[in-house]
């Protein structure tokens, strides 16, 4: 892995990007949206995530935050770990998932492919983590983060991606808070 895809600064605040295996569009369900963001809650408030801006889409995540204990590859680590046992789970027992025979799969061949994978391997391996040094590179990624779903297809304006920090900015926290970067603002 290159210098450039590590962190470290443990006190740092980082952007990081993570996708799914062969980026399977995993997020089109209400349910599977609904563990990832109570498990950044979980962090926020257990294992000292800041979260500063975030946005989920269908095959990705993005983030910018801080670890407050100094071990950002630990919490992302933990992140994807539990979540996604808990997704896996999740795509077993849904009802409705129309795709599940074709999802598995993917997830059980991508775990064979790996030999510290045990059965499935949800997220990929890495999530080049840059380190953000100044409030306009912050910016700047806080804005990269919110247009991606405009930059998808998916929304034409980044308030109305429901799993987006930018309804954050309009006062619309109904589904992550996030943490005061003051100097931003």
């Amino acid at each position: 892995m290159s210098r450039n895809y590590k962190f470290h600064n443990p006190n740092g605040i980082y952007f990081v990007s993570f996708a799914t295996v062969h980026w399977v569009d995993v997020f089109v369900r209400e349910a599977y949206f609904k563990v990832l963001a109570e498990s950044v809650e979980h962090c926020r408030k257990e294992k000292g995530m800041e979260l500063f801006a975030y946005c989920f889409m269908p095959s990705h995540v993005h983030f910018i935050f801080r670890s407050k204990l100094g071990d950002p590859s630990g919490l992302l680590r933990d992140i994807k770990k539990y979540t996604s046992k808990v997704l896996v789970n999740a795509i077993q027992q849904h009802p409705k998932e129309s795709r599940k025979e074709w999802l598995l799969p993917m997830f059980q061949q991508a775990g064979t492919d790996k030999e510290n994978s045990v059965n499935y391997q949800f997220w990929q391996r890495h999530n080049k983590p840059i380190e953000l040094w100044s409030p306009s590179v912050i910016k700047q990624k806080r804005d990269y983060i919110h247009n991606n779903p405009i930059v998808s297809g998916f929304v034409t304006s980044p308030e109305d991606w429901k799993y987006s920090s930018a309804r954050n900015l309009n006062g619309d926290y109904t589904v992550l808070d996030l943490d005061e970067l003051g100097f931003l603002e």
